[in-house]
């Protein structure tokens, strides 16, 4: 999420990865965990007896768990005005209800911080008064980076739900797995891959506009 030239996602090998955002068929190789299988208790993620979508390896996403990416979606739009790479976030309690949200603001706000996850996180903090976040899921359109899974782990959020995986900064499952890592003061339930084709093709469709020929 952090840098421009990130490709998008990929987890290990699978049947048919999408092209990566650098215009390359990204490498693949050997998978970390079982990515989307949830690690911590299921509500409000578990999943129904007739999901909406599947997840990485056919794994099943709760309806809920796709509402959310839906929504970080419509928020990821909202980065095209300051050309910020279109990633959204949004944060939610135990019970469904909204405590935060956010969208890229790094190039807008000048901040390297300013990740859509940070923001959000930020924003629900405030609502909650309190820094802990006990409970909460947050659902994001690109896996966490190293800077955001750290942040999910320090708030004690309980769940991270995200669309496109990323190869190259992912911190997730792809290339670190900070947020389960066993040594951690805290773990999260991670559930990848929601939405996926439409994350990723999001992102795809951004980096293209940015390499077209003539572009500034």
């Amino acid at each position: 999420m952090s840098d421009a030239d990130k490709p998008s996602a990929s987890p290990g090998a699978r049947e048919e990865a999408p092209i990566g955002l650098s215009g390359e068929a990204p490498v693949e190789g050997p998978g970390g965990p079982e990515r989307g299988e949830a690690d911590g208790p299921g509500a409000p993620g578990e999943a129904t007896e007739a999901p909406v979508v599947h997840g990485y390896r056919g794994l099943p996403v709760s309806a809920a768990d796709v509402a959310l990416v839906d929504r970080a979606l419509a928020l990821a739009g909202r980065c095209a005005a300051s050309g910020d790479v279109p990633v959204g976030a949004v944060v939610v309690g135990p019970d469904g209800a909204t405590w935060g949200d956010g969208y890229n603001r790094r190039e807008a706000d000048g901040d390297p911080c300013a990740h859509a996850e940070i923001l959000a996180l930020r924003e629900a903090a405030a609502a909650r008064g309190g820094w802990r976040l006990d409970g909460a899921t947050l659902a994001v359109t690109l896996e966490p980076c190293p800077m955001c899974a750290g942040a999910l782990v320090q708030a004690r959020v309980a769940r991270v739900v995200f669309g496109a995986w990323d190869d190259k900064a992912g911190a997730c499952g792809s290339v670190w797995d900070l947020v389960r890592d066993r040594r951690a003061l805290h773990r999260l339930e991670v559930v990848g891959g929601v939405r996926e084709d439409e994350c990723v093709a999001v992102l795809r469709d951004f980096f293209s506009a940015r390499r077209a020929p003539g572009r500034g």
